[in-house]
C-alpha cells in the first residue's frame, strides 16, 4: 500500500522561502513520475510540477517558473519542492502524488500560507 505524507509547510512573509518534502512508502515511488499539487481556497486542485522517475524536470506551471524547484531522493524515498520568492497568491494546500495522480493516494497536504 502506498503512503505519501507531506510536510514543510508554514507561514512565511511575500518573499520568503520554503521547502516541502514528500515522504513516500511502498515500491511504486521509485519507477513514478511524480508531481506536486496545490489547492488555493475556493479552487480546484492543480499540478505545479512534476519530475521524472530519475530526476528530471517534465513540467513547470508557469506561474512558478524561475521560483520552485522539484527534486527527489529515490534511495530515501522522498521527493522535495523548494519554494523561493514566494508570493500571495502561493497560498494553498500542497500535496504530492503520482502523475497521473492516485485518487486513493492523497495524503493530508500540508499548508503554505504566504502573508504579511
Amino acid at each position: 500500500q502506498v503512503q505519501l505524507v507531506e510536510s514543510g509547510g508554514g507561514l512565511v512573509q511575500p518573499g520568503g522561502s520554503l521547502r516541502l518534502s514528500c515522504a513516500a512508502s511502498g515500491s511504486i515511488f521509485r519507477g513514478s513520475v511524480m508531481g506536486w499539487y496545490r489547492q488555493a481556497p475556493g479552487k480546484e486542485r492543480s499540478l505545479v510540477a512534476t519530475i521524472s522517475s530519475l530526476g528530471r524536470t517534465y513540467y513547470l506551471a508557469d506561474s512558478v517558473k524561475g521560483r520552485f524547484t522539484i527534486s527527489r531522493d529515490n534511495a530515501n524515498d522522498m521527493m522535495y519542492l523548494q519554494m523561493n520568492s514566494l508570493k500571495p497568491e502561493d497560498t494553498a494546500v500542497y500535496y504530492c502524488n503520482l502523475q497521473p495522480a492516485i485518487p486513493t493516494y492523497w495524503g493530508q497536504g500540508t499548508q503554505v500560507t504566504v502573508s504579511e
